[in-house]
């Protein structure tokens, strides 16, 4: 049964209340049987979206499994924050791998459970954008390409924020970075560079492919859900805003996760074996501006001079976006 969106909103806020729903219709964060696979004490920034993320997809996972369930996480914010030696936050089976092999860990893992007869554990992937889209990006193609029993969950918070807020290839135009100073004839990262893995994945034609915000968590989970359902590779690409990285206000966290669905920048869409099966539509489309001015990153395109041009750049990216995934609701899917 394909994804209903909630729509019981609280009027003037981005709130969706599970008080509102019947219990069996409430997230597995409401839920007292959680399983808080990554338990509270980690070191992750106020606001952090990756651990919000993290958080809701292995709860997800662990539900849709009975529990069994095995990761392996990448070097990157996650690990860093969740781990610090000797103590970690994570209360399943979770193995470091390293920051561009992750996939290749995870496969091993599979094969060895396949191996042992254990069917009924499963194995999930976790990464950050640097971890997904850069450095481990080979490892990532080859267990899609041999379609490998491995969920893969990307965090993408578009940078590489545990070593000092680099350019990653999900690092959009214009921000500023370490490496993409807002200097020069065109400050911040340039237009025209990065990767689309979601994209990417669909092209394997592997049975699953998703993208979520921490912004839905209906949405979250249900993907998260139903790919835990099915065998072979899948991939789910989540938005997870960095306060820290972005210089955004740590209580703006999820608004900024649902601007960027709102504006078309970030599109939410779920495919299988390689064609799109449905999108959640833009529910009040907004201008890229209501995004970009509520994040440091961007502040150098609103100066005494505000950069017309480079807005006007972003905003035909996004309506791009409109246009190919059909976001909404006259347009179809």
């Amino acid at each position: 049964m394909p994804f209903q969106p909630v729509k019981f909103y609280q009027t003037g806020t981005f709130t969706v209340g599970n008080r509102l729903l019947a219990p069996e219709e409430r997230t597995v964060q409401a839920n007292m049987q959680r399983t808080n696979g990554l338990n509270s004490g980690h070191r992750a920034c106020q606001g952090c979206g990756e651990a919000l993320g993290a958080r809701y997809a292995i709860d997800a996972a662990m539900r849709a499994c009975n529990n069994q369930l095995v990761a392996a996480n990448a070097t990157g914010c996650l690990e860093v924050f969740s781990t610090p030696y000797p103590e970690t936050s994570w209360q399943i089976p979770w193995i470091h791998s390293l920051f561009g092999n992750t996939a290749a860990v995870a496969t091993g893992i599979a094969a060895a459970l396949k191996v042992k007869g254990r069917r009924e554990v499963r194995v999930v992937a976790q990464g950050g954008d640097g971890g997904t889209t850069d450095i481990g990006f080979g490892c990532l193609s080859g267990m899609f390409e041999r379609n490998d029993d491995v969920l893969y969950i990307c965090y993408d918070n578009e940078a590489y924020m545990n070593t000092g807020v680099q350019r990653s290839s999900a690092t959009p135009p214009a921000a500023r970075t370490a490496t993409t100073m807002p200097v020069g004839v065109e400050p911040g990262n340039v237009f025209g560079q990065g990767k689309n893995v979601p994209q990417i994945a669909m092209a394997h034609n592997i049975p699953y492919v998703a993208t979520a915000t921490v912004a839905d968590l209906h949405d979250l989970e249900y993907k998260v859900t139903k790919a835990m359902g099915m065998h072979g590779a899948r991939y789910i690409h989540i938005f997870v805003p960095c306060p820290l990285g972005w210089g955004a206000a740590s209580n703006d966290t999820i608004k900024l996760a649902r601007l960027a669905r709102e504006t078309g920048l970030f599109a939410v869409y779920e495919a299988e074996h390689g064609e799109v099966t449905s999108v959640s539509k833009i529910r009040k489309r907004v201008p890229v501006e209501e995004y970009l001015k509520l994040q440091k990153r961007f502040v150098h395109l609103f100066g005494k001079t505000p950069a017309t041009e480079t807005i006007a750049r972003i905003q035909a990216m996004a309506d791009r976006n409109i246009r190919k995934f059909g976001l909404l609701e006259e347009e179809g899917v």
